[in-house]
């Protein structure tokens, strides 16, 4: 089992720090990993998200999946890789950014809204369906998804996401979760990040057990 399938099969749910500071950056994540997060998303529109990401995947990239969010063209995939970045996520299903991270052999999981959206990014190489943003998307438009799409596809439900709205979306299909300012804020202490994620993860774990 590599990297990969060991933390989508302990905690598929992502962290997305928007707004990360690079000198907090090992403080967060220590808090994250501590509860029980695998994969942490630093957008690239954060102050210097490519430090940050060097600096997790530095202490961490052997038990975590780092990466960047918010890439938007084939170089920002190769500025990621370089930093140390192993998932590649976008709000958008962009051709160009999912062959770079294919050839560099590295996660991509776009921003798809439409089933002509969802199955060309698979046929493309995505790794997850990042279904964005999911106020756009109901929980029973992901079922009906779900009914089409192939069974071992990862389906992330991401946007407003919280607690309470997971479990809807995980009775519908979603398998995993990008999660965004619920969790995290620059402005939160690090004791209110460990509440948050403490919940989240308790709150997923719960729903695999049903």
């Amino acid at each position: 089992m590599n990297l990969w399938q060991k933390v989508i099969a302990e905690n598929p749910l992502i962290a997305i720090l928007r707004g990360l500071e690079p000198g907090r950056a090992i403080d967060v994540a220590d808090v994250l990993v501590d509860c029980g997060f695998r994969i942490i998303e630093v957008p690239l529109n954060s102050p210097d998200p490519l430090s940050s990401i060097e600096r997790i995947a530095r202490k961490y990239g052997d038990r975590v999946v780092v990466g960047a969010g918010t890439v938007l063209t084939a170089s920002d995939v190769s500025d990621v890789v370089e930093a140390g970045g192993r998932i590649i996520v976008a709000p958008n299903m962009n051709p160009e950014v999912g062959a770079r991270a294919v050839s560099l052999d590295v996660k991509w999981c776009p921003g798809v809204l439409t089933p002509t959206e969802a199955f060309e990014a698979l046929r493309l190489g995505a790794e997850v369906l990042k279904f964005f943003p999911a106020e756009l998307v109901p929980p029973q438009a992901i079922a009906a998804l779900r009914a089409v799409l192939p069974q071992g596809a990862l389906v992330a439900a991401v946007g407003g996401i919280t607690p309470e709205t997971m479990r809807s979306y995980y009775s519908a299909g979603a398998n995993s979760f990008g999660l965004g300012s619920a969790l995290f804020r620059p402005s939160y202490e690090l004791a209110d990040l460990k509440q948050r994620a403490t919940t989240f993860v308790k709150t997923y774990a719960e729903l695999k057990r049903r």
